[in-house]
């Protein structure tokens, strides 16, 4: 075989340079690798790579371009095998070959900042469902580009984009990633990715990432015994090789002890935080990063993965503080969200699953006598780390409307979910949502009334965009009142909330939003649970003068089929 010199460039994986591209790989069980790929006529020893005496090995190939194709050849012993780069920034398909990648994109010149926390509100996004064109292919980032304005109609500020990383055929929530620096080929590929980022932000939308370092794969995974080496079945170098491996996805739990696994999760969070500028991101199921079982009992405990996730976030806070981390751990653990100790994971927010199960149940619930309205008020103070935006609130993500269930109207009445009482109680849960302290989300097609359960091949339905105007324009209205658009509902977006009337007899609550308390600014939600209407109902206010009504669900204008019960403005 041909002698190798080490690379003189930096950087993991296929780095394309002027006249050529550095390779570089870790493998530190492999007695030799070599690269092959379009440029050689894939020969298996032409341009070995030179070991760096560490683990890792690396070359310089000239006259290698990008969109050239190749895969790593491994030695070991006597026995030689392929492998795509662990590293790989774009893919044929998660079967297929890796692509040399260059990362240079016109991004514009336009300004855009991140919307503040306290201001955000979220769309959760499934690029292959989301506006899918064609009934033999998935939506793509060009397709979901195309109702970008819609969104900005809507008044949604963020985009939470559910994993689009490499994954095995066209179709997938995104959550078994293959290839973790690859976006989905079938999606559009990285440079569509990049395209669908900027022209949010020239719209003024942020875009925030779900990624996945609870579980690579499991399938289409070549990091998989990557070198040769492993013990007890399991995965090689890149996975704990003993009873930490196992999660409810296979034996797939990266290593967090190891040093070049801990290096490769924190170059992929800086890669789509600064190549893509992505403005946050989603961690999925944190829970198992830190844990091997996903509880908090300290058995299965996996300090690594505690201390990975806190050294990636203070770095975060450090470089591009105005970027939000938010954990899906779903245990409401404070400790998550703590940012007072050295080893605090330090996330921005997490997932209040508390708010949800709450809300729902309560919503869902047929009797009036069965409903608790001072757990419905536990729900709309609750906070972590006494900080109301340290959490997404919401009634509807991917797992409420598909594998825990069906859409909320759905759950409220199977039998009609197009009936006044589904409807009445659906606002009345996006009316929470969007009223009471935290960041909320929604999930996509949910401002419409889409019933269909979620599933990656069900695009949504935008022919009830027209059917369900009426709907649409409330949550336009509620997010415009959110995030205090007119000037007149400042302390929707503030830290502070009194829920200050509890009835669980004729289950009405109110609750007082408010920054410094004043015109403009304080806040006054008024909520009816009962199936009844309550006539000459008197309630207290925070304070003496004229209280205008900014919002009435009962409105006509959102469905022909309410009431539009009276709701007037008083003095107080």
């Amino acid at each position: 075989m041909i002698k190798a010199k080490p690379s003189k460039q930096d950087g993991m994986g296929a780095i394309p340079y002027e006249g050529g591209t550095s390779f570089r790989v870790w493998a530190p069980h492999a007695d030799g690798v070599s690269v092959a790929g379009t440029f050689n006529n894939w020969s298996s020893n032409k341009n070995p790579l030179a070991s760096e005496e560490n683990g890792f090995w690396s070359t310089d190939v000239d006259e290698t371009k990008p969109g050239d194709e190749y895969k790593f050849v491994i030695f070991k012993g006597d026995k030689s095998f392929m492998k795509n780069d662990p590293y790989a920034r774009r893919m044929t398909n998660s079967a297929g070959n890796s692509i040399i990648y260059d990362s240079s994109f016109n991004w514009g010149n336009f300004d855009f900042s991140t919307p503040d926390w306290n201001k955000m509100v979220i769309y959760e996004m499934h690029i292959g469902t989301f506006n899918k064109e064609s009934k033999d292919s998935p939506g793509t980032f060009k397709s979901a580009i195309k109702k970008l304005k819609y969104l900005k109609e809507l008044g949604v500020n963020v985009i939470e984009v559910m994993p689009p990383f490499e994954f095995p055929m066209d179709y997938s929530w995104g959550y078994n990633p293959s290839y973790i620096f690859s976006i989905e080929t079938a999606y559009g590929g990285p440079d569509d990715f990049k395209l669908f980022i900027k022209e949010a932000h020239k719209l003024g939308i942020g875009v925030i990432l779900d990624v996945v370092y609870n579980h690579f794969g499991p399938n289409d995974i070549d990091i998989w015994r990557f070198d040769g080496w492993y013990e007890n079945d399991a995965g090689g170098i890149y996975f704990y090789n003993d009873w930490r491996a196992e999660t409810p996805w296979g034996k797939t739990r990266p290593n967090y002890s190891v040093n070049e696994v801990r290096k490769y999760i924190k170059d992929n969070v800086f890669t789509w935080l600064n190549e893509f500028r992505i403005d946050g991101l989603r961690w999925d199921a944190t829970a198992y990063i830190r844990n091997v079982y996903g509880n908090d009992s300290g058995d299965g405990d996996l300090p690594d993965g505690w201390s990975l996730m806190s050294e990636i976030n203070k770095e975060i806070e450090e470089k591009q503080p105005w970027k939000i981390s938010i954990a899906e751990d779903l245990k409401n653990n404070e400790y998550i969200t703590s940012k007072s100790g050295e080893n605090d994971p330090s996330f921005d927010a997490q997932w209040d699953i508390d708010f949800v199960y709450k809300l729902r149940h309560t919503i869902v619930t047929h009797e009036d006598g069965d409903r608790d309205m001072h757990s419905v008020a536990e729900a709309i103070g609750h906070r972590f780390n006494n900080d109301a935006f340290r959490r997404i609130i919401y009634t509807e993500s991917h797992d409420e409307v598909a594998k825990t269930g069906n859409r909320f109207p759905v759950r409220i009445n199977p039998d009609n979910a197009q009936s006044w009482y589904a409807k009445k109680r659906t606002a009345l849960a996006s009316a929470l949502v969007l009223s009471s302290p935290g960041v909320p989300m929604l999930f996509q097609g949910q401002e419409f009334y889409d019933v269909d359960k979620f599933s990656d091949k069900t695009p949504i339905n935008w022919n009830l965009r027209e059917k369900y105007e009426g709907m649409l324009n409330f949550h336009k209205d509620l997010i415009k009142l959110r995030r205090n658009l007119d000037n007149n509902t400042k302390g929707l977006s503030s830290q502070n909330v009194s829920v200050y009337h509890v009835n669980n007899v004729d289950k009405i609550i109110a609750f007082h939003r408010w920054e410094k308390i004043g015109p403009r600014d304080s806040t006054v939600v008024i909520v009816n649970f009962a199936h009844k209407k309550q006539e000459d109902y008197k309630i207290g206010f925070p304070g003496d003068g004229k209280w205008k009504v900014r919002f009435n669900s009962d409105s006509r204008k959102y469905d022909e089929e309410f009431n539009d019960f009276g709701s007037y403005k008083i003095t107080a």
